[in-house]
């Protein structure tokens, strides 16, 4: 992180406290001046067996995956003020209320009443950048594994990127303006599991543009088998599971000029290696995207 130095990061699976004590430490350490987080679902409790497997209050039974309320949550850290008083979060909004919600067939009514769509949460947050004003669009999906032939995940985490679109309609409001999207999408346009057509499709958005952020690393590591770029991976998983695949993103607004892109992810040869430990795993198997644009 340090090393890249973003002017503005989106954290995931970043536990949320209260009075966010754990949060701003982190901030004062990093040398960012504004940070921001909201309650993630992961870790509400429902009081619901929503796994179905006859127990109550394990971690699939909260609002998202989650063994503690604010369980894997999201942050974000800037250079630049946060409009906190502007942000619009839509993480609340119950899965059958969206537009078009492709829910499992064995959802019971007593679920759907009170199931939220986000995993963790969706955030339009306002930057007050020198350039300009613009929204970052924060989210963290649920994987499209982990369930049966219900295909559960599978559906909420297609569910989980149809509601961008949906925000970006108006659906809920004036739509974002200027905005970036920072987000783990979970889901690989071309490998894993999933429901892929849906991530090719939201890239092929004209009001999005995709800069195919790009790693060495990721390339010389590439998953046989794959048909996508394996340059463009951002998760190392062992090749024994799903293997390497693009799952975290930034997308800004087609209004952006892209001046250049990456993913953290160097060979191990490269010096900068070590800043990712031996095993390379130092932060987990998901690698920082960057991405540099201006007005």
């Amino acid at each position: 992180m340090n090393h890249i130095a973003p002017d503005v990061l989106v954290l995931t699976d970043f536990d949320h406290d209260y009075d966010q004590v754990a949060l701003s430490a982190f901030a004062d350490v990093s040398g960012y001046p504004h940070f921001f987080s909201l309650p993630p679902n992961a870790g509400v409790p429902t009081g619901l067996d929503l796994d179905g497997n006859g127990r109550l209050g394990e971690a699939r039974d909260a609002q998202g995956y989650g063994r503690f309320t604010g369980d894997g949550g999201m942050a974000i850290l800037s250079r630049f003020p946060i409009l906190a008083e502007d942000v619009a979060d839509h993480s609340a909004l119950v899965w059958q209320d969206m537009q078009n919600a492709q829910r499992p067939t064995t959802m019971t009514d007593e679920v759907a009443k009170v199931q939220r769509l986000s995993s963790s949460g969706h955030w339009v947050v306002p930057v007050g950048a020198p350039e300009g004003q613009f929204d970052l669009l924060a989210s963290s999906h649920t994987p499209p594994v982990f369930d049966g032939p219900e295909d559960r995940n599978g559906l909420r985490n297609h569910d989980e990127l149809a509601l961008w679109g949906q925000i970006l309609d108006g659906t809920f409001g004036p739509p974002p303006k200027d905005f970036i999207f920072a987000a783990n999408f979970n889901l690989d346009p071309q490998d894993g599991e999933g429901l892929k057509t849906a991530m090719r499709d939201f890239l092929g958005d004209p009001r999005v543009q995709d800069p195919k952020p790009r790693s060495s690393g990721a390339e010389d590591a590439a998953s046989p088998g794959h048909q996508g770029d394996p340059g463009l991976d951002t998760a190392d998983w062992a090749e024994t599971g799903p293997g390497n695949l693009r799952v975290s993103y930034v997308l800004p607004a087609a209004t952006w000029e892209v001046v250049d892109a990456g993913v953290f992810w160097p060979r191990p040869d490269d010096p900068d290696a070590a800043l990712l430990g031996r095993e390379g795993r130092a932060a987990g198997p998901h690698h920082l995207v960057w991405v540099d644009v201006r007005r």
